[in-house]
């Protein structure tokens, strides 16, 4: 298939992948995240730690940031103030805040569990700021700023197990239909959700997609995932198609053209790069046109993409490699979801499944409750 004109951009045309440019020197990492008057100048270091030695996303550093701002403001009193009656003891007014996290003790942490409770924070939200404290203490300690980690008696609450949220093939499809080609921002819409579900990519890795990455004759992308682990993953027809159809009035629009991110693949009206928050609000968009559950995530369609890969026969290790997951155990949660399909076709398929037995409800319709009182 011959690749479609683009626009101009810096780097190599769409139709050769390039192999990736050497990381930055210098950062601004936390350019991204509100930062108070005071803030620290450890937890900067840190995060610039997190860009340039581990080689975090832009999105994945300004959660953590946002979570130590939370927590130094709680440190400061400014937020939990009623809650909060050992940190005020414990701290003296005017304090630095650098010198209140050093001293922090697992009480102000119990504290600051208590304040999130209060806030009616899910148990995953406040596991997530749990998992950014620990690393954070953990990169003072092997600077050599701590001997102790003052999370080290704190236990992260357990979570619930939850089935991923997945649309069936009728519902995606109404969804992709959604946004049409005739502009050039439906068509760009259009290619954003066909790249989504075609490659499971995640939203933060498509918004960083550049036009060098793209490899329309071959169909396959290069998706820079987590930690700067690149993988190769490939794109079906359709998601070739609307790539083309907004690559060809993406070349006619000034605005994308003379922008100085026009390396990047999906940019706004005004030819800035798209967020993460303009997706979800331009999947918000469509939903509501499509009429589907207005609680769908961009993650949702990574989520059914490896779902309808597994329905379909694909193995768990290769659905592991396109989704860029480290452990096969991450992968393992789409399993569950199969096996109404795996017990139909053991019912269908097997000579002694269905021989004197109760038939599973999987394969006859009857209700799980009847069936295990029959068993």
């Amino acid at each position: 298939m011959n690749s479609a004109s683009a626009p101009a951009a810096t780097g190599s045309p769409v139709g050769q992948i390039n192999q990736p440019s050497s990381p930055p020197q210098s950062s601004n990492a936390i350019g991204a995240v509100s930062q108070p008057k005071n803030f620290s100048p450890l937890v900067r270091q840190f995060l610039d730690y997190l860009k340039l030695e581990r080689h975090f996303s832009d999105y994945t550093i300004k959660s953590y940031g946002a979570d130590l701002i939370q927590f130094g403001q709680f440190l400061n009193g400014e937020i939990g103030a009623g809650s909060a009656m050992q940190t005020q003891q414990a701290f003296a007014q005017g304090m630095p805040l650098d010198e209140r996290l050093l001293k922090c003790e697992p009480l102000t942490i119990r504290e600051f569990l208590a304040y999130l409770y209060g806030q009616n924070y899910t148990k995953s939200t406040t596991a997530r700021k749990l998992a950014t404290l620990r690393s954070f203490y953990k990169f003072l300690i092997r600077r050599g700023l701590l001997s102790v980690n003052p999370l080290s008696t704190i236990r992260t609450p357990k979570q619930e197990k939850r089935l991923p949220k997945t649309l069936d093939l009728e519902q995606v499809q109404k969804l992709l239909d959604a946004p049409g080609d005739a502009d050039l921002l439906s068509a760009r819409d259009k290619a954003m959700l066909e790249v989504l579900y075609s490659s499971g990519m995640r939203v933060s890795e498509l918004v960083e997609l550049e036009m060098q990455d793209i490899d329309l004759q071959e169909g396959v992308l290069r998706v820079r995932g987590k930690g700067r682990k690149d993988r190769l993953t490939p794109i079906g027809s359709q998601a070739i198609k609307a790539l083309q159809r907004y690559f060809e009035l993406r070349q006619h629009d000034s605005r994308c053209q003379q922008s100085t991110h026009a390396s990047r693949v999906f940019l706004n009206k005004h030819g800035e790069p798209l967020s993460t928050r303009s997706v979800r609000r331009k999947l918000d968009k469509y939903l509501v046109q499509a009429g589907l559950d207005p609680g769908i995530s961009p993650h949702t369609l990574r989520h059914s993409f490896a779902t309808h890969l597994l329905n379909n026969g694909a193995d768990l290790r290769s659905v592991q490699e396109l989704l860029g997951h480290q452990s096969l155990s991450t992968t393992q949660i789409y399993t569950h979801l199969t096996t109404n399909r795996i017990k139909q076709a053991y019912d269908a398929a097997h000579p002694r499944a269905n021989e004197g037995t109760i038939p599973h409800p999987a394969a006859t319709g009857r209700d799980l409750p009847r069936y295990q009182k029959a068993v």
